[in-house]
């Protein structure tokens, strides 16, 4: 009897365990299709909202049209004091400890907007568009530039004074201190994070593509790099991103403009040539007749959008950290930002890919076609040279965004331990981003900014007559004296 009832236990037991199997399993697969439906869902409400955003044109729309009128309102600022502009970039000034000085308030937003989109994103404009979508990407800058005077000005006149000394400002504190709309602020700090989550894993994931091109390192191993090295200024002092980019930003864009025009002048006798080339392709008859002359011009307007990022909101934050004495003088710097990033380093990558071109094989994109129209022009060194600089301009990119998120997380909350989740946050994103692509997590990095560019020129444009009255001041007191 006993033998039986142990058996009849074990019994008991075993089908106990299986029943538990059973729902484990149960549990698992429902968790599984659960997660599957939901990531299904949420990828076709992304691509549905990216595609009326970015397919269907509607954020180029708004952001010409919004340089357009700014260009108007300002009566062409970005011509009219462009000698000043320059000027005012060495002018010398003196700031406290924890205070940004102008120059470091423009390298900071120009490390952000030199990066990924002023190589990759060139070649991806040339080799869609065509030559004439650089023509384009020129007329954009010249138009974004305004927008940018505009964004820089505003964000300064309504900033907060950051109690460690200093401000904090940016798109959301001037719809929350010129518009009294908090809520919308939040939004707009919600849709950065998520345009800034995303954007780290694609810059990662372009860098560790790039090595693995010239020196055969796995992105593992690029990606662990980059992690740490990120991490070292990232943990360091309250100042030290500023540091570092005020140093970091004018040598990897003097370093990569000097081997640049070392081709442009090797290849003088194309130049001309090249530019007519431009020319005739942005406003060619063939490329019309033939139906391309839209794609011409979209690529070459997105591109230039995408670099400068005039109208996301972004720069603005950089700009109101800026001890400067008087608004339209630091907005004037960041307008000049604008042009440098596209007229200058998107110009020089252009003009290293149309000077290269017959010699390069067919097929290419990418940062593939970039380090191979070097290798043409310099030799196997210009593959190493390629992935070196885009390693700085992603570097000076993640270092930029980071110093973003500072006065948005603060907006968030006050304390200190959201700003050091980020920090942890942002090195799982580039880890995960070097070793393998993730396509959600890009159309929502995609997603992201099309929606804080919205939210942006929503608070941005009640409050450009304060920006334009700031303009009238500056130009009277410093200018007509």
């Amino acid at each position: 009897m006993k033998f039986l009832t142990s058996v009849g236990s074990i019994v008991d037991s075993m089908g106990s365990a299986l029943l538990g199997c059973s729902a484990v399993v149960m549990v698992t697969t429902f968790c599984k299709q659960f997660f599957t439906n939901f990531f299904t869902s949420l990828e076709s409400i992304v691509d549905f909202f990216n595609n009326i955003m970015w397919t269907n044109n509607l954020l180029v729309v708004l952001l010409v049209s919004c340089g357009i009128i700014f260009t108007i309102k300002t009566r062409a600022v970005q011509f009219r004091l462009f000698k000043h502009m320059c000027k005012l970039l060495f002018e010398k000034s003196k700031v406290g400890k924890n205070q940004v000085s102008s120059f470091q308030a423009f390298c900071i937003s120009t490390a952000s907007r030199v990066g990924v989109g002023n190589l990759a994103g060139v070649v991806a404009a040339v080799s869609v568009g065509g030559p004439g979508s650089v023509f384009w990407m020129w007329i954009v800058a010249l138009l974004s530039s305004a927008t940018a005077y505009i964004e820089a000005t505003v964000a300064i006149l309504y900033r907060d004074k950051d109690p460690h000394g200093g401000y904090r400002g940016g798109a959301a504190y001037f719809i929350k201190n010129g518009l009294k709309l908090p809520f919308l602020s939040t939004i707009f700090v919600i849709f950065a994070l998520i345009c800034w989550a995303g954007v780290f894993q694609i810059i990662s994931n372009s860098v560790t593509e790039s090595f693995n091109t010239a020196f055969n390192i796995k992105p593992q191993i690029t990606s662990l790099v980059l992690v740490v090295l990120s991490g070292i200024v990232l943990f360091g002092n309250r100042n030290k991103i500023v540091n570092v980019l005020d140093k970091l930003v004018p040598f990897m864009a003097g370093l990569y403009l000097i081997v640049v025009f070392f081709i442009i002048f090797k290849n003088i006798g194309l130049m001309k040539a090249t530019v007519i080339d431009i020319v005739e392709h942005a406003f060619g008859v063939k490329q019309f007749l033939g139906g391309s002359f839209g794609a011409v011009v979209m690529q070459g307007v997105k591109r230039g959008l995408f670099s400068n990022e005039a109208g996301s909101g972004s720069a603005p934050c950089a700009a109101a950290a800026a001890e400067v004495e008087h608004p339209s003088k630091q907005g004037l710097i960041q307008a000049l930002g604008v042009l440098v990033d596209t007229i200058i380093i998107c110009s020089a990558t252009a003009f290293v890919i149309l000077l290269s071109k017959g010699q390069i094989e067919e097929g290419l994109g990418g940062m593939t076609l970039l380090q191979e129209a070097f290798r043409v022009q310099v030799g196997e060194w210009g593959v190493i040279f390629t992935a070196v600089i885009l390693f700085l301009f992603s570097f000076s990119t993640i270092l930029g965004i980071s110093f973003y998120a500072k006065p948005n997380l603060y907006f968030l909350s006050k304390k200190e331990w959201p700003q050091e989740l980020f920090k942890v946050f942002t090195l799982v994103m580039l880890y995960i981003g070097g070793v393998r692509q993730n396509a959600l997590v890009w159309n929502l990095a995609d997603l992201g900014l099309g929606l804080m560019t919205i939210v942006n020129i929503i608070g941005l444009t009640p409050l450009v007559s304060k920006a334009v009255d700031s303009l009238k001041d500056y130009e009277k007191t410093y200018l007509n004296n």
